[in-house]
């Protein structure tokens, strides 16, 4: 197995555009590697007919074996899929930079493939079994990912309910993720051609405190980069505050508001999103 530098579970954090790809087409593969996106997901479970599985498995293996210049993962068929077991060994075996797993309902299934695999392995939250286990699930997964699609059709939630009627699973998820300390991401917007949707589904991940979001288009990437992108404003206020670091402790009155050294480590996480040192 060849590991390559993303291989860990730090690297997986502040990448907030994530592109699912079908792992057997091979011109959308093309397109992925080059398309900017700060971490990719090649596809072999939803976005491949069954027929296809086992040829879309060995692409996908060639795929990684490539140079990318971001993350690559590919996400395997569930636990109860009859492709589950080939799927890990071969993706275990290959040069991706984690697991995706599935339809995650008991931090049981993580341990399983983890007991297979060495990489590291994320889950994806997708049922209200999942949601519920969510802190049992985040102990043992390199990263959360929130599959809005699933986990809004096992919620029987009507059509048109809006991601509102998902808010507390949503939180939920993300509690769970940072109180282990990893990354969690949104799920996909569903409509291609539809920027404001987009935009507005990107700034609610983002109030939430995601760190990033699913996509499932390549038009996507630049839209959801821009809306979790730190503002000129923001870096330079986050300068101003980590500048009061280097004062004698205990909190400071900075611009009418008390900082405290929590709102000096979150301004030195925004500089570093930014690709910032605090001398820059």
């Amino acid at each position: 197995m060849t590991q390559r530098k993303f291989g860990n579970r730090a690297a997986l954090f502040d990448r907030p555009a994530v592109l699912f790809c079908p792992a057997n087409r091979e011109r959308a593969v093309a397109k992925a590697r080059d398309s900017g996106a700060d971490m990719v997901i090649l596809d072999l479970e939803d976005a491949v007919a069954e027929a296809d599985k086992p040829a879309a498995r060995e692409a996908a293996v060639a795929a990684v074996a490539d140079d990318w210049p971001m993350p690559v993962g590919i996400r395997a068929n569930g636990s109860g899929h009859g492709a589950h077991a080939a799927d890990v060994a071969a993706i275990g075996a290959s040069a991706a930079d984690f697991l995706v797993l599935p339809l995650v309902h008991e931090a049981a299934s993580i341990t399983a493939v983890k007991a297979q695999c060495d990489l590291p392995v994320a889950a994806m939250v997708e049922t209200a079994r999942g949601v519920v286990a969510a802190s049992a699930i985040a102990e043992v997964a390199a990263m959360l990912i929130v599959g809005t699609n699933d986990l809004a059709a096992d919620l029987r939630l009507p059509a048109g309910s809006g991601r509102g009627a998902m808010g507390y699973a949503l939180q939920r998820v993300l509690l769970a993720a940072r109180a282990r300390g990893i990354a969690a991401y949104d799920g996909v917007c569903n409509v291609i051609e539809a920027p404001e949707q987009l935009r507005a589904e990107a700034a609610e991940a983002h109030a939430l405190g995601f760190d990033g979001k699913t996509l499932i288009h390549p038009s996507h990437i630049a839209p959801v980069q821009a809306v979790f992108a730190p503002s000129e404003a923001d870096i330079e206020r986050a300068r101003k505050v980590v500048a009061l670091g280097k004062e004698p402790g205990g909190a400071i009155n900075f611009e009418g508001e008390m900082v405290e050294a929590m709102h000096i480590a979150s301004a030195r996480r925004l500089l570093a999103r930014a690709g910032l040192g605090e001398s820059d």
